[in-house]
Protein backbone atom coordinates (compact mmCIF):
# COMPACT_ATOMS: atom_id res chain seq x y z
CA UNK A 1 0.00 0.00 0.00
CA UNK A 2 1.51 3.53 -1.04
CA UNK A 3 1.23 5.83 1.68
CA UNK A 4 1.43 9.96 0.86
CA UNK A 5 0.94 12.55 3.04
CA UNK A 6 1.58 15.78 0.51
CA UNK A 7 -1.22 17.11 -1.36
CA UNK A 8 0.74 17.73 -4.95
CA UNK A 9 1.87 13.93 -4.96
CA UNK A 10 -1.87 12.72 -4.27
CA UNK A 11 -3.09 14.98 -7.16
CA UNK A 12 -0.08 13.74 -9.69
CA UNK A 13 -0.95 9.85 -8.64
CA UNK A 14 -4.69 10.14 -9.34
CA UNK A 15 -3.89 12.14 -12.78
CA UNK A 16 -1.51 9.28 -13.73
CA UNK A 17 -3.94 6.72 -12.81
CA UNK A 18 -6.82 8.20 -14.81
CA UNK A 19 -4.49 9.22 -17.35
CA UNK A 20 -4.02 5.39 -17.88
CA UNK A 21 -7.62 5.13 -18.69
CA UNK A 22 -8.46 3.72 -14.47
CA UNK A 23 -10.76 4.60 -12.24
CA UNK A 24 -10.31 5.63 -8.85
CA UNK A 25 -12.36 5.21 -6.42
CA UNK A 26 -12.38 7.05 -2.87
CA UNK A 27 -13.44 6.42 0.55
CA UNK A 28 -12.81 9.77 3.11
CA UNK A 29 -12.65 8.94 6.76
CA UNK A 30 -11.44 10.26 9.92
CA UNK A 31 -9.75 7.57 10.76
CA UNK A 32 -10.23 4.94 13.77
CA UNK A 33 -11.77 2.26 11.37
CA UNK A 34 -14.07 -0.41 11.84
CA UNK A 35 -16.61 -3.10 9.87
CA UNK A 36 -18.75 0.27 8.48
CA UNK A 37 -15.65 1.87 6.49
CA UNK A 38 -14.66 -1.81 5.69
CA UNK A 39 -18.21 -2.20 3.65
CA UNK A 40 -17.52 1.25 2.07
CA UNK A 41 -13.78 0.20 1.41
CA UNK A 42 -15.41 -3.53 -0.40
CA UNK A 43 -17.82 -1.29 -2.57
CA UNK A 44 -15.06 1.14 -3.85
CA UNK A 45 -13.06 -1.95 -4.72
CA UNK A 46 -15.85 -3.69 -6.26
CA UNK A 47 -16.56 -0.79 -8.66
CA UNK A 48 -13.08 0.91 -8.95
CA UNK A 49 -9.41 0.18 -10.40
CA UNK A 50 -8.08 1.78 -7.66
CA UNK A 51 -9.03 3.00 -3.92
CA UNK A 52 -7.70 5.62 -2.30
CA UNK A 53 -8.82 6.08 1.45
CA UNK A 54 -7.79 9.08 3.68
CA UNK A 55 -7.19 9.66 6.96
CA UNK A 56 -7.83 13.36 8.35
CA UNK A 57 -9.59 14.40 11.41
CA UNK A 58 -11.01 17.43 10.35
CA UNK A 59 -10.34 20.09 13.14
CA UNK A 60 -13.03 22.25 11.84
CA UNK A 61 -15.60 20.52 12.19
CA UNK A 62 -15.39 19.82 15.93
CA UNK A 63 -17.50 22.35 17.57
CA UNK A 64 -15.92 21.61 20.98
CA UNK A 65 -11.93 21.48 21.24
CA UNK A 66 -12.18 18.58 23.73
CA UNK A 67 -14.67 16.30 21.55
CA UNK A 68 -11.55 17.26 18.77
CA UNK A 69 -8.79 16.23 21.19
CA UNK A 70 -10.54 12.75 22.37
CA UNK A 71 -11.62 11.70 19.02
CA UNK A 72 -10.02 7.72 18.96
CA UNK A 73 -7.12 7.65 16.95
CA UNK A 74 -4.92 4.27 15.91
CA UNK A 75 -2.83 5.01 12.81
CA UNK A 76 -1.52 1.20 13.17
CA UNK A 77 -4.27 -0.34 13.31
CA UNK A 78 -5.80 1.55 10.31
CA UNK A 79 -2.85 0.99 8.26
CA UNK A 80 -2.81 -2.70 8.59
CA UNK A 81 -6.75 -3.06 8.12
CA UNK A 82 -6.46 -1.35 4.73
CA UNK A 83 -3.70 -3.45 3.58
CA UNK A 84 -5.66 -6.52 4.70
CA UNK A 85 -8.30 -4.79 2.32
CA UNK A 86 -5.99 -4.24 -0.72
CA UNK A 87 -6.42 -0.70 -0.52
CA UNK A 88 -3.85 0.70 -3.02
CA UNK A 89 -3.30 4.36 -1.22
CA UNK A 90 -3.74 5.86 2.11
CA UNK A 91 -3.32 8.98 1.72
CA UNK A 92 -3.23 10.89 4.95
CA UNK A 93 -2.42 14.79 4.44
CA UNK A 94 -1.36 16.81 6.99
CA UNK A 95 -3.59 20.06 9.10
CA UNK A 96 -0.87 22.70 7.91
CA UNK A 97 -1.19 21.95 4.38
CA UNK A 98 -4.63 21.63 4.28
CA UNK A 99 -5.43 24.62 6.24
CA UNK A 100 -2.33 26.99 4.97
CA UNK A 101 -1.93 30.29 6.69
CA UNK A 102 -4.16 32.56 5.79
CA UNK A 103 -6.66 30.24 4.11
CA UNK A 104 -9.94 32.26 4.38
CA UNK A 105 -12.73 29.80 2.19
CA UNK A 106 -14.90 27.97 3.62
CA UNK A 107 -17.94 26.20 1.66
CA UNK A 108 -21.45 26.58 3.15
CA UNK A 109 -25.12 24.85 2.06
CA UNK A 110 -27.81 26.69 3.10
CA UNK A 111 -31.01 25.09 3.99
CA UNK A 112 -29.87 21.03 4.47
CA UNK A 113 -28.03 22.41 7.06
CA UNK A 114 -30.36 24.17 9.50
CA UNK A 115 -32.41 21.06 11.30
CA UNK A 116 -30.91 18.03 13.06
CA UNK A 117 -27.27 17.93 13.82
CA UNK A 118 -26.48 21.62 11.92
CA UNK A 119 -28.89 23.51 14.78
CA UNK A 120 -26.64 22.46 17.44
CA UNK A 121 -23.13 22.04 15.72
CA UNK A 122 -22.49 25.67 15.22
CA UNK A 123 -20.45 25.58 12.04
CA UNK A 124 -20.05 21.59 12.34
CA UNK A 125 -21.36 21.31 8.12
CA UNK A 126 -19.58 24.47 7.11
CA UNK A 127 -16.55 22.34 8.37
CA UNK A 128 -17.38 19.22 6.51
CA UNK A 129 -18.31 20.58 3.76
CA UNK A 130 -15.18 22.55 3.20
CA UNK A 131 -12.96 19.67 3.96
CA UNK A 132 -15.11 17.51 1.59
CA UNK A 133 -14.89 19.87 -1.46
CA UNK A 134 -10.59 20.15 -0.78
CA UNK A 135 -10.38 16.19 -0.04
CA UNK A 136 -12.12 15.82 -3.88
CA UNK A 137 -9.77 18.23 -5.56
CA UNK A 138 -6.67 16.48 -4.23
CA UNK A 139 -8.02 12.77 -4.84
CA UNK A 140 -9.71 13.52 -7.73
CA UNK A 141 -12.14 10.80 -7.75
CA UNK A 142 -14.08 8.87 -10.09
CA UNK A 143 -16.59 7.89 -7.28
CA UNK A 144 -16.82 8.55 -3.13
CA UNK A 145 -18.64 6.50 -0.66
CA UNK A 146 -20.23 7.55 2.19
CA UNK A 147 -22.20 5.63 4.85
CA UNK A 148 -26.09 6.51 5.76
CA UNK A 149 -25.27 6.37 9.18
CA UNK A 150 -24.62 10.57 8.57
CA UNK A 151 -27.79 11.19 6.76
CA UNK A 152 -27.51 14.42 6.94
CA UNK A 153 -23.98 14.89 5.62
CA UNK A 154 -24.73 12.52 2.70
CA UNK A 155 -27.65 14.76 1.67
CA UNK A 156 -25.48 17.88 2.70
CA UNK A 157 -22.51 16.32 0.68
CA UNK A 158 -24.49 15.33 -2.29
CA UNK A 159 -25.84 19.14 -2.42
CA UNK A 160 -22.69 21.16 -2.52
CA UNK A 161 -21.50 18.37 -5.33
CA UNK A 162 -24.37 19.26 -7.75
CA UNK A 163 -24.28 23.21 -6.74
CA UNK A 164 -20.55 23.54 -7.41
CA UNK A 165 -20.86 21.09 -10.32
CA UNK A 166 -17.79 18.54 -9.25
CA UNK A 167 -17.31 15.71 -11.60
CA UNK A 168 -17.57 12.86 -8.96
CA UNK A 169 -20.80 10.53 -7.95
CA UNK A 170 -21.73 10.20 -4.36
CA UNK A 171 -22.71 6.86 -3.26
CA UNK A 172 -24.30 5.98 -0.10
CA UNK A 173 -24.41 2.77 1.60
CA UNK A 174 -26.46 1.43 3.84
CA UNK A 175 -25.51 1.85 7.77
CA UNK A 176 -23.37 -0.90 9.25
CA UNK A 177 -24.43 -2.37 12.76
CA UNK A 178 -23.09 -4.53 15.89
CA UNK A 179 -25.04 -7.97 16.68
CA UNK A 180 -27.28 -5.36 18.86
CA UNK A 181 -28.19 -3.28 16.46
CA UNK A 182 -25.64 -0.11 17.51
CA UNK A 183 -24.61 1.77 14.25
CA UNK A 184 -21.00 1.41 13.56
CA UNK A 185 -19.27 4.66 15.06
CA UNK A 186 -15.75 5.57 16.01
CA UNK A 187 -17.15 7.06 18.67
CA UNK A 188 -18.81 3.77 20.21
CA UNK A 189 -15.01 3.29 21.29
CA UNK A 190 -15.75 6.20 24.22
CA UNK A 191 -18.72 4.44 25.72
CA UNK A 192 -18.55 3.03 29.05
CA UNK A 193 -19.53 -0.62 29.27
CA UNK A 194 -22.40 0.24 31.05
CA UNK A 195 -23.20 3.31 28.73
CA UNK A 196 -22.71 0.39 25.53
CA UNK A 197 -25.41 -1.77 27.41
CA UNK A 198 -28.03 1.27 27.07
CA UNK A 199 -27.16 2.49 23.14
CA UNK A 200 -29.03 -0.32 21.35
CA UNK A 201 -31.84 1.75 22.95
CA UNK A 202 -31.34 4.07 20.09
CA UNK A 203 -32.37 1.64 17.15
CA UNK A 204 -34.52 0.43 19.89
CA UNK A 205 -36.48 3.57 19.42
CA UNK A 206 -36.40 3.91 16.07
CA UNK A 207 -37.48 0.33 15.18
CA UNK A 208 -40.41 0.45 17.68
CA UNK A 209 -40.97 4.09 15.85
CA UNK A 210 -40.85 2.28 12.14
CA UNK A 211 -43.15 -0.54 13.27
CA UNK A 212 -46.15 1.63 14.48
CA UNK A 213 -45.95 3.39 11.16
CA UNK A 214 -46.05 0.11 9.23
CA UNK A 215 -48.94 -0.47 11.49
CA UNK A 216 -50.63 2.57 10.46
CA UNK A 217 -49.53 5.58 12.36
CA UNK A 218 -48.66 8.33 10.01
CA UNK A 219 -48.69 11.97 12.34
CA UNK A 220 -45.68 12.62 13.16
CA UNK A 221 -46.11 14.28 16.36
CA UNK A 222 -47.28 10.56 17.67
CA UNK A 223 -44.56 8.44 15.83
CA UNK A 224 -42.24 10.96 17.55
CA UNK A 225 -43.65 10.75 20.84
CA UNK A 226 -43.28 6.72 20.79
CA UNK A 227 -39.97 6.94 20.37
CA UNK A 228 -39.05 9.94 23.10
CA UNK A 229 -40.90 7.71 25.58
CA UNK A 230 -38.48 4.88 24.96
CA UNK A 231 -35.66 7.02 25.41
CA UNK A 232 -36.94 8.10 27.93
CA UNK A 233 -37.21 5.01 29.64
CA UNK A 234 -33.75 3.98 29.78
CA UNK A 235 -31.52 6.00 32.59
CA UNK A 236 -28.66 7.93 31.41
CA UNK A 237 -29.80 8.61 28.22
CA UNK A 238 -30.51 12.61 26.92
CA UNK A 239 -32.40 13.41 23.72
CA UNK A 240 -30.89 15.88 21.35
CA UNK A 241 -33.21 15.33 19.25
CA UNK A 242 -35.61 12.62 17.34
CA UNK A 243 -36.99 13.67 14.43
CA UNK A 244 -39.26 12.99 11.15
CA UNK A 245 -38.25 14.82 8.23
CA UNK A 246 -38.34 14.53 4.15
CA UNK A 247 -35.61 12.61 2.88
CA UNK A 248 -34.40 15.18 0.46
CA UNK A 249 -35.07 18.49 1.98
CA UNK A 250 -35.01 17.29 5.75
CA UNK A 251 -37.19 19.74 6.80
CA UNK A 252 -39.60 18.43 9.25
CA UNK A 253 -42.58 16.42 8.21
CA UNK A 254 -46.06 16.75 10.13
CA UNK A 255 -47.36 13.50 8.44
CA UNK A 256 -44.34 10.53 7.69
CA UNK A 257 -44.44 8.68 4.18
CA UNK A 258 -42.31 6.49 2.52
CA UNK A 259 -39.90 9.54 1.33
CA UNK A 260 -39.57 10.36 5.17
CA UNK A 261 -36.41 9.60 7.19
CA UNK A 262 -36.81 9.05 11.34
CA UNK A 263 -33.43 11.05 12.45
CA UNK A 264 -32.14 10.73 15.96
CA UNK A 265 -29.45 11.52 18.38
CA UNK A 266 -28.90 11.25 21.76
CA UNK A 267 -26.28 11.57 24.73
CA UNK A 268 -25.19 9.15 26.59
CA UNK A 269 -22.85 10.77 29.12
CA UNK A 270 -20.52 12.82 26.91
CA UNK A 271 -20.67 10.68 24.06
CA UNK A 272 -23.32 11.97 21.47
CA UNK A 273 -24.38 9.32 18.83
CA UNK A 274 -26.76 9.30 15.88
CA UNK A 275 -28.83 6.97 14.14
CA UNK A 276 -31.55 6.99 11.46
CA UNK A 277 -34.04 5.10 10.02
CA UNK A 278 -35.37 5.21 5.88
CA UNK A 279 -39.07 4.73 5.98
CA UNK A 280 -38.85 3.71 2.50
CA UNK A 281 -36.24 0.93 3.10
CA UNK A 282 -38.30 -0.16 6.04
CA UNK A 283 -41.84 -0.68 3.64
CA UNK A 284 -39.71 -2.88 1.18
CA UNK A 285 -38.50 -4.82 3.93
CA UNK A 286 -42.39 -5.34 4.67
CA UNK A 287 -43.88 -8.63 3.68
CA UNK A 288 -47.27 -7.00 2.64
CA UNK A 289 -45.78 -5.08 0.05
CA UNK A 290 -47.86 -2.05 0.87
CA UNK A 291 -50.11 0.20 2.99
CA UNK A 292 -52.61 -1.91 5.45
CA UNK A 293 -55.95 -0.57 5.53
CA UNK A 294 -55.27 0.52 9.00
CA UNK A 295 -52.46 2.90 7.33
CA UNK A 296 -55.35 3.85 4.34
CA UNK A 297 -57.72 4.91 7.65
CA UNK A 298 -55.11 6.14 9.85
CA UNK A 299 -53.63 8.81 7.49
CA UNK A 300 -52.84 12.17 9.51
CA UNK A 301 -53.88 14.16 6.42
CA UNK A 302 -57.14 12.38 4.73
CA UNK A 303 -55.02 10.86 2.77
CA UNK A 304 -52.75 13.57 0.53
CA UNK A 305 -49.25 13.70 -0.11
CA UNK A 306 -47.45 16.93 1.95
CA UNK A 307 -44.75 16.56 -0.46
CA UNK A 308 -46.59 16.76 -3.46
Amino acid sequence: MKVITGIRKMQEFSRQVRGAGLSVGFVPTMGYLHDGHVALIRRAREQSDVVVVSIFVNPTQFDRKDDFERYPRDEQGDRALLEHEGVEVLFMPKADEVYAPGAATCVRVEGLTSGLCGARRPGHFEGVATIVAALLNMVGPDRVWFGEKDFQQLQVIRRMVADLHIPVEIIGVETVRERDGVAMSSRNARLTPEQREVAPVLRQALGAMADAYLGGETDASKLASRGRAMLASQAGVRIDYLEIVDGITLQPASCADDRSVIAVAAWLGDVRLIDNIVLARVRDAHASGGPTAAARSNRCDGGANPHA
